[in-house]
């Protein structure tokens, strides 16, 4: 019986197959009912997480999850949105001037250090010791507060590394300011 039935299309949702029969009343008898069904489609969402969801993904992040998942905990915590257009457009403008901050922040990171690169050396006098040694060290602070005096601008002193000085010489020092923007400059230690 199964091989004289027809195949399942892609399209078709469910086939119904009925064997009547026809008694001495004139009423109908059912001999067989057959239902073929597709499997049950799964229900996904688009949305956007509007916090750090752990296991999930970060704020901003457009991603797709079960229909159940987004109904019973992301949106009434909110921490997520159904994706609309609106939505996306609003999206991609914040994401334009988030990039538009980025690259401003960076030319300013890269003139600030072609201006720290042109200086030449920055001098630090120490009261000195023996031979070439100096009483103390030379600090990221005392090399902030050099910066500041001789070309009026502020460096947080975390973005300097500096080695270890403890003697009257030459040294270079990195000054980390931006990610992708490092400036090296000169100091002269000199002892009185």
């Amino acid at each position: 019986m199964a091989s004289a039935l027809p195949s399942l299309s892609s399209t078709s949702s469910s086939l119904l197959h009925h064997n009547f029969t026809s008694n001495s009343n004139g009423l109908n008898k059912s001999k067989g009912f057959l239902v073929f069904a597709q499997k049950k489609t799964k229900k996904i969402r688009k949305i956007i997480l509007k916090e750090d969801v752990d296991l999930l993904g970060k704020k901003g992040e457009l991603i797709d999850v079960r229909a159940g998942f987004y109904r019973n905990f992301l949106h009434p915590t909110g921490k997520a949105q159904i994706v609309t257009p609106q939505l996306l457009k609003e999206m991609r403008v914040e994401e334009d001037r988030i990039d538009a901050e980025k690259r401003r922040v960076k030319e300013e990171a890269q003139q600030l250090a072609q201006i720290f690169e042109t200086v030449g050396a920055f001098k630090v006098k120490r009261k000195g010791g023996k031979g070439k040694l100096i009483f103390g060290s030379v600090t990221a602070q005392d090399l902030v507060d050099i910066i500041k005096a001789q070309l009026q601008r502020e460096v947080d002193k975390r973005v300097v590394e500096l080695p270890e000085i403890r003697e009257t010489g030459e040294y270079v020092a990195e000054l980390k300011l931006h990610p992708e923007v490092t400036a090296k400059v000169r100091v002269n230690v000199f002892a009185n």
